[in-house]
């Protein structure tokens, strides 16, 4: 199968925009009550559990065959430990950064972040890859914290818009940089597996700051991760 490459008009998000009726984003913060971790983790899966099992009495299904009997509490436990877990600032990954004392100068790229998320219309998945680049303002970071940071922020309810623009911003933050590009090439199964029904649609979306809004940078970027 011939790779899809991810084109070069792709259009930079700034964190101010809208995006559409299905996709509105008036902050690039999630949004989280005030109160929202005011309750324990243990409790929030008691309660989740709860809920979850009213659900499934509710569609029909007999909790007492074995298949069924635990469904609820594992739901429970993997929205609050797992699928989820980026809502929590707890998890927040916490990067050691390091001086750059080799004077690396040049964009350094790290491409093909596979990572999933819930879609937070209809919380069903939201999976591709990401790639992340940046320039040193003075500082590096470990490779794997990238992951960690993308793997933070695409655990939670998300629309691909906002994911984009929180791991940008996050590494801007981080490396105390304003030079980051930031390009997710996405399957929404909302789009895929109800709906429409378009299980070949792919979703792209960028965040480019500084040097990477200069065309030639945006476009050594590019070229980069479309490479094989």
């Amino acid at each position: 199968m011939r790779r899809k490459e991810i084109a070069l008009s792709i259009r930079p998000i700034s964190p101010d925009e809208e995006f559409g009726d299905d996709h509105v984003m008036s902050s690039h913060e999630t949004p989280l009550r005030p109160d929202a971790f005011d309750m324990d983790d243990d409790v929030k899966i008691e309660k989740i559990e709860s809920h979850f099992r009213e659900i499934m009495q509710i569609l029909g299904l007999d909790l007492t065959d074995d298949s069924l009997s635990g469904t609820p509490r594992r739901v429970a436990k993997m929205y609050v430990k797992e699928v989820f877990s980026g809502l929590n600032p707890k998890n927040r990954p916490q990067a050691r950064l390091f001086d750059n004392k080799y004077n690396y100068d040049q964009m350094l790229v790290e491409k093909d972040i596979t990572f999933y998320s819930h879609c937070e219309h209809h919380f069903v998945p939201i999976y591709g890859k990401v790639h992340v680049a940046y320039f040193s303002g003075g500082k590096v970071i470990g490779l794997s914290k990238i992951n960690r940071i993308v793997q933070y922020f695409a655990k939670r309810p998300q629309v691909q818009e906002r994911l984009t623009v929180q791991i940008g911003k996050e590494m801007e933050r981080v490396l105390e940089t304003s030079h980051v590009g930031v390009v997710i090439d996405a399957n929404h199964m909302c789009v895929a597996s109800r709906g429409v029904g378009d299980t070949n649609s792919r979703t792209g979306s960028a965040y480019f700051s500084g040097k990477f809004r200069d065309e030639n940078i945006k476009r050594e970027f590019l070229n980069y991760i479309n490479s094989k």
